[in-house]
């Protein structure tokens, strides 16, 4: 697939125009004393996050988080180590990773809840026989 000019040019475009409304990423350093990763920005921002809340991150060592780089950009960083990047645009919309792992990360949580509901449920299926068990003849999904 060949790039037109046009389609260049419009690209260059959009990337000035994010450039323009995000505040550039002007050093990054891993702080293994509160175990977050600290970005500092071009406004004077710093931002400071657990790497376990980062996807492609979450399995990382704090030796995996020494090396971390700003990409040309200024907009994003990258973790050699670990072949993982992060955007910052959207970590600044509160997003850690893709959608897809992001409503995973969620599902977790929500798994994870106790509440007397969830326990009152359970308790009644429980009353019904509990889950029914597996068909010697069914087929795995």
């Amino acid at each position: 697939m060949s790039m037109t000019d046009a389609a260049f040019e419009g690209a260059n475009r959009r990337a000035a125009a994010k450039k323009a409304s995000f505040p550039a990423v002007v050093s990054v350093h891993y702080d293994s004393r509160i175990a977050r990763v600290v970005i500092a920005l071009a406004s004077g921002l710093e931002l400071a996050f657990s790497p376990k809340h980062a996807q492609g991150l979450e399995n990382a060592l704090p030796a995996d988080l020494v090396e971390i780089e700003i990409t040309p950009s200024g907009l994003g960083i990258h973790f050699p180590r670990l072949d993982a990047d992060l955007y910052l645009p959207a970590l600044l919309e509160g997003f850690l990773g893709s959608k897809h792992w992001m409503a995973s990360e969620m599902g977790k949580v929500g798994g994870a809840a106790t509440t007397e509901a969830k326990a009152s449920a359970a308790r009644q299926n429980g009353k019904l026989g509990g889950r029914p068990k597996g068909s010697k003849n069914a087929i795995a999904a």
